[in-house]
């Protein structure tokens, strides 16, 4: 199951998720990273959530979805959004087949600099319990109806 994790700036929520699957997902999932007006860089808070619950980003880096529209690139069987439902973010749209999800997490890169190592645990918390639930999902023999369903479902969890 290819995953291509969806936020505008690709620096915080969509890497965390990203690094999430990837470390979790014991090979049953390949997920990717990318936004629509990516920062150019990881949030460096997001490098030390991750280092500090021991996933391992050294690849990690802000790109664009473009690079995931072109040939070549690989194809996705599903596509996450998590920008924030409250933020005033505009999310991506990726066009295509894939099945599409929206986890809309708060955007913990907008949090006072002082409260920001509390909103990145927070949305880490809520990113690993999405994960995990789909994780848990028999999703490889789900008909696309009810693993929409399912996901859509996930997405309201809160933690």
């Amino acid at each position: 199951m290819n995953i291509l994790v969806l936020c505008t700036g690709n620096s915080a929520r969509s890497i965390i998720l990203e690094a999430l699957l990837n470390g979790m997902g014991r090979k049953r999932v390949r997920a990717w990273s990318a936004g629509s007006k990516p920062t150019g860089q990881v949030h460096p808070q997001s490098r030390v959530l991750l280092k500090n619950h021991g996933f391992a980003i050294t690849d990690a880096r802000s790109k664009s979805w473009d690079e995931f529209a072109g040939p070549g690139a690989p194809e996705m069987n599903m596509v996450i959004t998590v920008c924030g439902s409250a933020a005033g973010e505009t999310c991506p749209i990726w066009p295509g087949a894939p099945i599409r999800a929206h986890w809309g997490v708060e955007d913990p890169a907008a949090a006072a600099e002082a409260d920001q190592t509390a909103a990145f645990e927070t949305a880490y918390r809520v990113l690993r319990c999405r994960a995990q639930a789909l994780l848990d999902l028999p999703f490889e023999t789900m008909h696309h109806d009810k693993l929409r369903s399912a996901l859509a479902d996930i997405g309201k969890l809160a933690n």
